[in-house]
């Protein structure tokens, strides 16, 4: 028995007790739906503000530290992207007009 058999024999006896348990599979396309009381506009900005005292914040130093990295990062990743329009750009020139 190869490995597709094996799951597939599981797969057929898990159906068959589903079947049996009266349960079924969701139907293609439908969205589980959390079982939540609606609260209201009310109750979404309580949660919210319970949530967000749960954050861990970064410190003011760990902020400034990471801010440096993504300025850092953006200022690489536009050189590199300058460069390699002033090559491509170049070469169009070359093959396209003959000359520089």
């Amino acid at each position: 028995m190869n490995l597709l058999e094996g799951f597939l024999g599981r797969l057929e006896a898990n159906m068959d007790d589903n079947k049996k348990q009266g349960t079924t599979a969701p139907t293609p396309g439908s969205i589980a739906m959390p079982n939540v009381k609606k609260r209201g506009l009310k109750g979404f900005f309580r949660d919210v503000q319970r949530e967000m005292k749960l954050v861990q914040w970064a410190t003011p130093r760990e902020g400034f530290r990471l801010t440096t990295v993504v300025l850092a990062v953006c200022a690489i990743v536009t050189a590199i992207l300058t460069l390699l329009s002033y090559v491509a750009d170049t070469l169009f020139r070359v093959v396209f007009r003959g000359g520089v």
